[in-house]
C-alpha cells in the first residue's frame, strides 16, 4: 500500500513541464553512476533524506522512511565503506540546465555555512563558527564545521538551490585562497560544460561581506568573471587623489600631494561625491531601486 504524505509546493502546477522529470531523471542516472562503493544503499540513503517528513536528527531514523528498503546494518555500512567520485558528480552538476539572469548571465553565489558541532569535542577539525540568531539581538561563536558553499542564482523568488559545489575548510586554510581555488573550479567547470562560450556576458559572483574582493578579483583575472562583494554600512573609504590641476586649486599655498582624496564615509551622504554612474530601476517587489557607483575608491 502506498502511504500518501503531504507536501509543500515549491511551484506553480503549471510549471512543472514534462522535460524537467526527465530531466531528474537523467540527473538520478548520472548521480547513481558517482557512487562508486555501496552505490545501492547510498542512494536510497538520499532518497530517504528527500522523503522524510522532517529534519533528520539520526542517521537510524532514515531506515524508517519508507523510501529505505534496507535495514539499519546497511546504512551504516554505506556511511562507513561507501565511496563517491566527488569531482564526477562536480562535473554532472556543472552540466545540469541552469537558470540565468537577462541576458542569460549566470549569477553566483559563495557562502559559508557552518555545520555546527558543539556537543562532539572529539570532532577533529572544529572552529568556532560566527552564527545569528540563536540568541537575543546577539551573535554567537559556536564550535563547528564550516563549509563554503557555491550555488546558482535566479531571478525572482524560489525555495530550490542550485548547489555546484561545498569544500570545508580547516582551521589551518586561508579562507581566500581557499575559495579563489573553488570558484576558479567551478568557473571552470562551467566553461568546459558549455554553460559559458566567448561572447557571453561575463559570470557574476556576489558574495557577502568579510571576502576580500580585491584580492579575489586579481587571482580570478584571468577568468571571465566579475565579483560583487557587499561592505559593511560603517566603512570608511578613500576617495582618488586629485590630479596636479586640481591640487593646485585646493592648495595654492603648495605643499606634498596627498598619497590619497577626501574620505568616503559610508555612514555620511554628505561625504560622497557626484556618483559616475546612477541607475534606476523599478522592481514588482521593492519599489524604485537605485545603484549609484564611484569610480577608483579604494581602502586608505
Amino acid at each position: 500500500m502506498t502511504e500518501t504524505k503531504a507536501v509543500m509546493a515549491s511551484l506553480p502546477s503549471d510549471d512543472v513541464r514534462p522535460e524537467a522529470f526527465a530531466e531528474a531523471s537523467r540527473f538520478r542516472g548520472a548521480f547513481y553512476a558517482c557512487l562508486t562503493a555501496r552505490r545501492d544503499e547510498l542512494f536510497e540513503l538520499v532518497d530517504a533524506v528527500l522523503c522524510a517528513d522532517g529534519p533528520v536528527k539520526s542517521p537510524v531514523d532514515l531506515t524508517l522512511v519508507p523510501e529505505h528498503r534496507r535495514g539499519h546494518g546497511a546504512l551504516y555500512g554505506a556511511l562507513n565503506r561507501g565511496g563517491v567520485d566527488v569531482d564526477r558528480l562536480r562535473t554532472v552538476l556543472a552540466g545540469l540546465p541552469l537558470p540565468r539572469f537577462e541576458g542569460g548571465r549566470l549569477v553566483l553565489a559563495v557562502d559559508v555555512s557552518p555545520w555546527l558541532r558543539s556537543d562532539a569535542p572529539c570532532s577533529a577539525d572544529r572552529l568556532f563558527c560566527h552564527v545569528y540568531g540563536r540568541a537575543k539581538s546577539a551573535s554567537q561563536f559556536i564550535p563547528g564545521w564550516p563549509y563554503s558553499f557555491v550555488a546558482v542564482l535566479e531571478p525572482g523568488a524560489t525555495s530550490w538551490t542550485s548547489i555546484l559545489d561545498v569544500v570545508r575548510l580547516g582551521p589551518e586554510d586561508d579562507a581566500t585562497a581557499i575559495t579563489a581555488a573553488q570558484l576558479r573550479a567551478v568557473a571552470e567547470r562551467l566553461i568546459s560544460a558549455g554553460q559559458w562560450t566567448p561572447g557571453d556576458p561575463d559570470i557574476t559572483i556576489v558574495m557577502d561581506a568579510g571576502y576580500d574582493v580585491t584580492r579575489l578579483a586579481w587571482v580570478l583575472r584571468d577568468l571571465p568573471v566579475e565579483l560583487v562583494g557587499r561592505i559593511r554600512s560603517d566603512r570608511v573609504m578613500r576617495l582618488p587623489k586629485p590630479s596636479p590641476k586640481e591640487y593646485a586649486l585646493a592648495y595654492p599655498q603648495g605643499g606634498r600631494p596627498p598619497k590619497h582624496g577626501k574620505e568616503f564615509r559610508f555612514a555620511k551622504p554628505e561625504t560622497w561625491p557626484e556618483a559616475a554612474v546612477t541607475t534606476v530601476t523599478d522592481t514588482a517587489n521593492y519599489g524604485k531601486a537605485e545603484a549609484r557607483a564611484w569610480d577608483r575608491v579604494h581602502r586608505g
